[in-house]
């Protein structure tokens, strides 16, 4: 049966990374429940339903990962080569369409901030220049819920693509070698599989970063407890992204073992910061 016996590929450093990993699902867990009971619940406000759902995602797409990584590469020999990559990439698929609904979860607080659900009043001038008609035009209640839908749509649209279009941009390299030797030709940019190009080194880092930047900008703009909520989410931001840039880096210079430690500790203290960040009572 499957799993039965020795593992194949299965070393002791990929049972510290996983067990790393399943802690960090644990947490996900944890923290999607804390954000919907205890703060959702009571304040009925979106920015903490996607706060929630946001971490919901991630433990999700964290999940698919794990399997991917460690547990099906030791079905080789018990079903063809093809059918193993398929089974590979669909998993592939499944992790990346989650974490891109995360990110469209993110963009839904990044929405929320920007744009608070209310509206000032604006007074008419006889001599507006175009600077002035913008902010009068972001002001509207229509306009802003429009805005807010599209930031969160886009993402999806992104995850959807990923589901959808062939694993010639997005298969792993390494799987038309021994052992694998899927045979598959890939189109690649930089000798990377081009899917994986554009949504790694620009879509990502383009969507994601916008989220620590702006706690950054409330930071300096507010004072006591919310300065502090707004700095701190901001550090576990940058730390959470730093570890997920880590991990591949790491894999790249060939320091698998300091991957396997390192970059599952940093996500661990990400977590840690943003919960502390978010625990104030006067934030709900």
């Amino acid at each position: 049966m499957i799993f039965q016996g020795n593992f194949q590929y299965f070393d002791i450093w990929d049972a510290v990374e996983s067990g790393l990993y399943y802690a960090i699902v644990g947490f996900y867990f944890l923290i999607f429940a804390y954000f919907l009971l205890m703060r959702f619940r009571t304040s009925k406000k979106f920015y903490w339903l996607y706060f929630s759902l946001l971490f919901l995602c991630l433990a999700a797409g964290r999940v698919f990962f794990i399997v991917y990584y460690f547990y099906i590469p030791e079905l080789l020999g018990t079903m063809t080569n093809l059918e193993l990559v398929g089974l590979l990439m669909i998993l592939y698929r499944l992790a990346t369409f989650s974490t891109w609904l995360g990110i469209a979860c993110l963009m839904g607080v990044f929405g929320t901030l920007i744009f608070p659900s209310y509206t000032e009043e604006v007074k008419p001038s006889e001599k507006e220049d175009v600077k002035s008609k913008v902010k009068t035009l972001l002001r509207k209640k229509r306009v802003k819920i429009s805005l807010k839908i599209l930031l969160v749509l886009f993402p999806i649209g992104i995850g959807i693509l990923a589901l959808i279009l062939p694993d010639s941009l997005f298969m792993d390299p390494d799987f038309n070698e021994a052992p694998y030797c899927a045979g598959i030709e890939l189109i690649t940019i930089f000798g990377y599989p081009a899917g994986r190009f554009v949504l790694n080194f620009i879509l990502l880092p383009l969507m994601v970063l916008v989220i620590p930047i702006l706690f950054v900008y409330l930071a300096l703009k507010t004072f006591g407890v919310l300065r502090r909520s707004y700095a701190l989410n901001a550090i576990g931001f940058f730390i959470y992204f730093f570890g997920r840039i880590t991990q591949g880096l790491m894999e790249t210079l060939g320091f698998y073992h300091v991957r396997a430690i390192l970059s599952p500790l940093l996500i661990l203290l990400s977590l840690l910061i943003i919960v502390i960040a978010n625990h104030y009572e006067q934030l709900k």
